[in-house]
């Protein structure tokens, strides 16, 4: 950005440079003065960041950098994992704060990149600081205002927190005149194209298209094929300059194998990650419930494993730092640990599942062999791949049903509605409302907005553009998906090309791997073990404790009101997750395809009662009845009771028929489909504690209230057991 020059720092030539001072300022013709580069303070502190002695720039660096210090336009870095992104921008803002400029906002999506920025910005010298949801309110507001204050040299800030108008208005107004560059990490993100496409990145796009042409701008990324660099270029302008490098790891020795069953898989991970692998590195699943299964597996055999999700909370600090200290053998994440996170030697990146895309999966695998010569790339496919990955495109936007939906109660509600009160009137999973509100905020002109706590309807019509993109962008998820399916296919060799050539890269220079395939095989003796390690997998099924918006009118239950603690249920135990491993696909073939549990199921309950040991000790069963299976659950409950030499008393009993509750898509739907529904058999006798039995658990509701109707009527605790959970709880 082109500044006048900052007192006390003009010098006219260069030999008057000296550390610390490394600009001479050139004047242009037209009243302004233009920052110059000097190579050498710029090695300084490539060295002093990345603490290596003799550190040289990489192809392309100080090209990079001296483009965004001498301002000669706005620049778009396409450069692999592991180059040295950071460096351009941390080097740049470092040389335009010791000219005098202004602070630089770098914005960044996620915060386990965050956290290594900061650290990275803080070794070079820089004043770093981030805004994010972890920061404690008070630590922000006082970020902010040194930030205001110049005294912050770079801060981080999320694209959600960037495009909020109290951010922008409140912080970025009082300083926009000042700040010298504005960088924009994985900027894929920006484009709809995009493997990662966050929707926030969209009011980034438009906001970007309003600053003055002079500002410096630089947005960086490791994934975009020519169709998100068109959408860049049209976002970042026309004259946008693009340093683009070579896709291809040498250091990456990929492949890929089939192994359907889960037990396979983690039979499979046991063996090498003991054996044959060395060093530390990353085991990636689809979803939060596997990463704790892996790593709880991994564990049992010996291997230190954590964790690593978007629930992890205040813990992922310490587990990013556990593996940066190859204190633990893995970490199995989920892609919360994605995007930037460093670790030069990591030297494995293994799938537990196949990602949704190849730009996902080289943006994921390529955490590995930074700074290393040889690293494992091994993806492992199995059975469950495509209907997790499946869901996740389902979910990505809401169907036109669910928005006409949530349109007709705003229009028959002038005054507004609270998602709370949405969630009370339309039949759609909370997280969906949520979904379809945040990107009919995000159209220009929006079709609503929001009023205090309500949302409202606007004049403007949803455009045809909404559903177009969505349509667009979903049948692009399941182009995707086809070609990871053909990358799992491909022999062993021929991986790193297939990936460079998805990107719109040049494969022709590819080496063979670096490293012998891995066997396949998996022991017999281990299988066994890990089939037997699924099947003791049990779930816990966390009682509800705060009745839902609306409330239960049949019953005389005020919404929003805590559930008196004497009238809820304890924490229960499903066997399994509903068509899970272990013994999730045989409760779901015992239901539909035999219509009864098996001796088998009877036993595994009796035994996960037995390690669950609740305290006090359960002294009578009963069974939450149906209308539709009057014999299914009451006729297992018996024989678990049987077994456990416990009294069955079947005191609940059904009113009349509902809808079954996976046909209930949010909490306030499905808990007034259980209102009113059940009750209590007169004379009942219901002292002591007691196991409520179901076989399949959805919204935790026809539980929450058959606890409260027996312990309204003098039961003792209630613990509640099912055979399966299903998934279907928000």
């Amino acid at each position: 950005m082109a500044l006048r020059v900052p007192s006390g720092v003009l010098s006219t030539s260069e030999s008057d440079l000296h550390v610390g001072s490394p600009f001479y300022y050139r004047y242009d013709g037209r009243g302004i003065f233009v920052v110059e580069f000097h190579e050498t303070r710029a090695r300084q502190l490539l060295r002093a960041g990345s603490g290596i002695p003799d550190a040289e720039f990489r192809d392309d660096q100080v090209d990079a950098i001296r483009h965004v210090v001498e301002g000669r336009g706005r620049l778009l870095v396409v450069q692999r994992t592991g180059w040295g992104k950071s460096f351009v921008y941390f080097i740049a803002t470092k040389l335009l704060r010791e000219a005098g400029l202004g602070p630089v906002l770098l914005v960044s999506p996620l915060l386990a990149l965050m956290r290594n920025q900061i650290e990275a910005a803080r070794r070079m010298g820089l004043s770093a600081e981030a805004l994010h949801t972890e920061i404690a309110e008070a630590a922000q507001r006082q970020i902010e205002a040194d930030f205001i204050a110049n005294k912050v040299d770079i801060l981080l800030v999320t694209p959600e927190r960037f495009a909020n108008d109290q951010f922008r208005s409140g912080v970025l107004a009082p300083v926009a005149g000042n700040i010298s560059l504005l960088v924009v990490d994985e900027a894929h993100c920006i484009s709809d194209w995009g493997h990662d496409f966050r929707p926030q990145y969209r009011l980034l796009g438009r906001i970007i298209t309003t600053l003055p042409r002079n500002l410096r701008v630089l947005a960086t990324t490791a994934t975009a094929n020519d169709r998100v660099m068109h959408d860049l270029e049209d976002v970042l302008g026309p004259n946008l300059h693009v340093i683009r490098g070579e896709l291809s790891r040498d250091s990456l020795s990929l492949q890929s194998i089939v192994l359907p069953s889960q037990a396979a898989r983690l039979a499979w991970l046991a063996e090498h990650l003991t054996t044959t692998i060395e060093g530390s590195g990353i085991v990636y699943t689809l979803t939060v419930r596997d990463a704790h299964l892996v790593a709880d597996w991994l564990e049992s055999r010996g291997v230190m494993a954590k964790a690593y999700t978007s629930k992890s909370g205040d813990e992922r600090e310490a587990l990013e730092q556990a593996l940066l200290k190859n204190d633990v053998k893995a970490l199995v994440a989920t892609t919360a640990l994605g995007m930037g996170f460093d670790k030069p030697d990591l030297a494995f990146v293994i799938h537990f599942q196949t990602p949704g895309s190849v730009v996902a999966y080289y943006q994921q695998v390529g955490r590995a062999g930074r700074a290393i010569d040889s690293a494992y790339g091994v993806l492992l496919s199995g059975s469950e791949d495509a209907d997790i990955t499946g869901w996740f495109i389902k979910s990505a936007f809401p169907t036109r049903d669910e928005v006409a939906a949530i349109l007709g109660q705003l229009e028959a509600n002038p005054d507004g509605l609270s998602t709370q009160g949405l969630t009370a009137l339309v039949n759609v999973r909370k997280g969906r409302i949520d979904k379809a509100i945040e990107l009919l905020m995000l159209e220009s002109p929006s079709p609503i907005t929001k009023v205090g706590s309500r949302w409202q309807l606007t004049a403007t019509t949803l455009s045809d553009e909404f559903w177009s993109r969505a349509d667009r962008l979903t049948e692009q998820r399941h182009n995707e998906q086809d070609q990871m399916q053909e990358y799992v296919a491909l022999p062993f060799g021929e991986h790193m090309p297939f990936l460079i050539g998805a990107l719109d890269g040049n494969a022709a220079g590819v080496r063979p791997p670096a490293l012998p395939p891995l066997s396949a095989e998996v022991g017999t003796n281990l299988l066994q073990e890990a089939t037997a390690f699924l099947r003791r997998t049990h779930v816990a099924i966390e009682p509800r404790k705060k009745w839902p918006e609306g409330g239960l009118p049949v019953y005389g239950v005020r919404g929003n009101t805590n559930i008196p603690g004497a009238l809820q249920a304890q924490p229960g135990r499903a066997l399994c997750m509903w068509g899970d491993a272990g013994w999730g696909s045989i409760v779901k073939n015992s239901k539909y395809r035999d219509g009864r549990f098996g001796d088998e199921l009877v036993e595994a309950c009796a035994v996960m009662v037995e390690e669950w040991s609740p305290d006090p000790t359960p002294m009578w069963v009963t069974a939450v009845p149906s209308l539709s299976h009057p014999e299914l659950v009451p006729y297992f409950a018996k024989r678990l009771a049987e077994v456990l030499d416990l009294p069955f008393l079947p005191v609940l009993t059904k009113v009349d028929a509902r809808p079954a509750q996976k046909e209930m898509n949010n909490s306030a739907q499905q808990a007034r489909n259980v209102d009113g529904s059940l009750g209590i058999i007169d004379g009942a006798l219901l002292s002591g504690p007691v196991l409520l039995v179901d076989d399949m658990v959805d919204s935790r509701w026809t539980m929450t209230i058959a606890a409260w109707l027996l312990l309204s009527a003098g039961s003792g605790p209630v613990y509640p057991l099912a055979l399966a959970l299903t998934g279907g709880d928000e």
